[in-house]
């Protein structure tokens, strides 16, 4: 009953932050309740898989002031995939965590013996590991193991979450600098910060509206001498916010787009947002011969949110039955993208019109032209630039 309402606290702290050390703090007191420690670190490893990345309460190490390989952690083995556990009475001497060139120097300096390690999963794949450690030499045992990945089980898909958003907002700022010196576009910097800002508050929105309600709800549900049904019908909740988490995740990183291509990406999204009592199909079409793969991930991810705000579009306001996705060259081998449906297009308020032109600052982020016709159903056309794909899509 008490690790149910701390995993409950745990859930909406993680709610109400945004980056994540913040999130890491707020939720340092209450994971300590349930497993001590001396130094609680999150690692997560990088885009390239080679680096990883660390977020520290507890000490202030060196481990999270600059990146470090993969292959020197003293959790590499849990970060390369090779185990999800570890566990140690003394890491110390333990040469799993110190041996030669292991970035070991926190451990040593700090007195970090007992430690006890778990993998952190999103979509079955290790991103990174939850740290546990004290100087208190064989305290953690096999005991601990359950509880600490409960705690991994729970942050993994929200961290993952925040790390796809800042990892997402550091090349942007990068893109950015780049056209502004070769092109000296300074409202166009702007422009990228507003959009930056406001997909950050639409998920800070998303876990707000979402899963902040259902813990609270949880929270009330809350009390003494409930029941073993009752405490695990709470437990089946939770469970199913942290299914919410993960789908605000696919949401905010399009993982399908990166693992299974733009077709299988489009397609997931439509069958993720239709309702079960929508009658409408989806046919897509691409001609290019694998000529999106082929683009670069800033221009391949920009028409992808353009597709899921259309499709978004489509199946909120239009009332349609067909919806057909199709890529194509244009007659100067620009890659054109259309996103037509059949159904009706009216005014319908702020929130359509927010989304067209969110579509609109996608589209001007990566130079594309942009055009909706609503003569017959709409029809949004996306007409990239030569110069992003000419060498490459042929």
């Amino acid at each position: 009953m008490e690790d149910v309402s701390n995993y409950v606290r745990i859930s909406n702290h993680l709610a109400g932050e945004l980056d994540i050390r913040s999130a890491l703090r707020a939720v340092s007191g209450e994971i300590e309740k349930i497993i001590a420690y001396d130094h609680l670190d999150v690692c997560l490893i990088d885009q390239d898989g080679l680096w990883n990345t660390s977020y520290e309460v507890g000490l202030r190490t060196s481990w999270s002031s600059s990146r470090s390989l993969v292959a020197d952690s003293p959790v590499r083995h849990i970060l390369k995939g090779k185990t999800d556990t570890m566990l140690t009475g003394d890491a110390l001497t333990d040469h799993r965590y110190v041996f030669p060139g292991s970035v070991s120097e926190p451990m040593v300096k700090h007195g970090l013996r007992s430690r006890i390690n778990v993998a952190m999963k999103v979509f079955g794949r290790t991103a990174g590991a939850l740290n546990f450690s004290l100087r208190q030499p064989d305290y953690y045992n096999e005991t601990h193991i359950p509880l600490a990945q409960n705690l991994a089980d729970i942050l993994a898909p929200y961290f993952f979450a925040l790390r796809a958003n800042e990892t997402a907002k550091k090349e942007a700022v990068e893109r950015t600098k780049i056209a502004v010196q070769q092109e000296g576009l300074r409202l166009g910097a702007l422009r990228l910060t507003d959009a930056l800002e406001r997909e950050r508050q639409r998920i800070g929105m998303d876990l707000h509206d979402q899963t902040l309600a259902d813990l609270t709800r949880i929270a009330r549900d809350l009390r003494p001498g409930l029941t073993l049904d009752e405490t695990s019908k709470l437990r089946g909740e939770v469970q199913v916010c942290i299914q919410q988490l993960r789908r605000v995740i696919e949401t905010s990183v399009p993982s399908i787009l990166e693992l299974f291509g733009f077709e299988e990406a489009v397609r997931s999204h439509f069958e993720t947002v239709r309702g079960p009592a929508q009658k409408i199909t989806l046919l897509f079409e691409d001609t290019t011969r694998g000529g999106m793969s082929d683009l670069g991930d800033t221009e391949r991810i920009a028409l992808f949110r353009i597709c899921q705000e259309a499709i978004n579009n489509s199946l909120k306001h239009a009332g349609a039955s067909q919806l057909n996705v199709s890529i194509d060259l244009s007659d100067d081998r620009r890659v054109r993208v259309r996103i037509r449906d059949n159904g009706r297009f009216g005014d319908e308020g702020r929130s359509r019109q927010s989304g067209l032109q969110h579509m609109r600052t996608r589209a001007k982020l990566i130079g594309a032209n942009f055009k909706i016709d609503t003569s017959s159903g709409s029809t949004i056309t996306v007409l990239l630039p030569r110069s992003k794909h000419e060498e490459t899509v042929r």
